[in-house]
């Protein structure tokens, strides 16, 4: 009689709901961003034309300050506390670095072949040389990091931001940006090759990471505003209109040049 082979154990019940929920997630992505723009469509005040949904964006907002003040920001600080800033500067360049094939594929995808060619070279230098991101050598070497998401991929394809969201957990964003967020999480190469604990490990940190570099700004701008949830709406859409632009200063309207000795005659100036 045969001997059957060994079973593979099961992965562990937690790593198993947390990599349906990614792809959960993506799809839930979607289905608010298309619910905000019929939302678009039936704005009626000129005044909110961009901001329909404010009632439940601000119910929304409630609820990621507490989840920020319980969870969010004391896990940033602790990680300021207990990490150097050299140690969590390298980090960041790894977890930068674990991001760069995504970049590349949103740069093909808008036809920047040139900045594709540098994200390549970029992903290329810093995962051998610079020992697998720890070090950016590649922006040493002339490299510039050309960070891209699905989100602008779609604005490259004539697809406009529509009215603000504030999504629960993942904060300001827009019908446009939330379907990028979701494609992004689906088509991420590096989403497949660091799957369980180390996928987890990743998210965590990247979430964690982020909070830290905006701790001291984010207390800021709330101290100093009249209405924080206002100032953060105009400030992701002055962020994202930079990120559009690859960091360009925006279009300087052009003023019309009149010409007073063409369009008046001497007789008007004369008594």
């Amino acid at each position: 009689m045969s001997e059957s082979l060994p079973r593979r154990p099961a992965p562990p019940r937690a790593i198993c709901f947390l990599a349906a929920l990614r792809h959960h997630l993506a799809l839930v992505l979607i289905a608010v961003a298309l619910l905000g723009f019929a939302a678009d469509g039936r704005a009626q005040d000129p005044y909110a034309a961009n901001d329909p949904l404010e009632d439940v964006n601000r119910a929304v907002f409630e609820f990621n300050q507490a989840v920020d003040s319980i969870v969010l920001k004391p896990l940033a600080e602790l990680y300021v506390f207990v990490l150097p800033q050299e140690v969590r500067h390298r980090i960041t360049n790894v977890l930068r670095n674990l991001g760069e094939p995504l970049n590349l594929v949103n740069n093909l995808a808008q036809g920047k072949f040139e900045r594709a060619g540098s994200t390549l070279s970029r992903f290329a230098i810093n995962s051998t040389v610079g020992v697998g991101g720890v070090f950016d050598v590649a922006t040493d070497w002339g490299y510039e990091r050309t960070p891209e998401d699905f989100g602008q991929t779609l604005e490259s394809w004539g697809i406009g931001e529509q009215p603000f969201l504030m999504l629960p957990i993942l904060g300001p964003s827009n019908p446009r940006d939330a379907i990028g967020f979701g494609v992004d999480m689906v088509a991420d190469p590096m989403g497949y090759l660091l799957t369980g604990e180390a996928g987890l490990a990743r998210s965590i940190t990247s979430g964690v990471s982020q909070r830290a570099q905006y701790l001291d700004e984010l207390e800021t701008l709330e101290s100093t505003s009249v209405d924080f949830y206002a100032a953060m709406r105009e400030l992701y859409r002055q962020y994202r209109a930079t990120e559009i632009r690859d960091g360009a200063p925006p279009t300087v309207l052009e003023i019309p040049d009149f010409d007073f000795d063409e369009e008046f005659d001497d007789e008007w100036f004369e008594e």
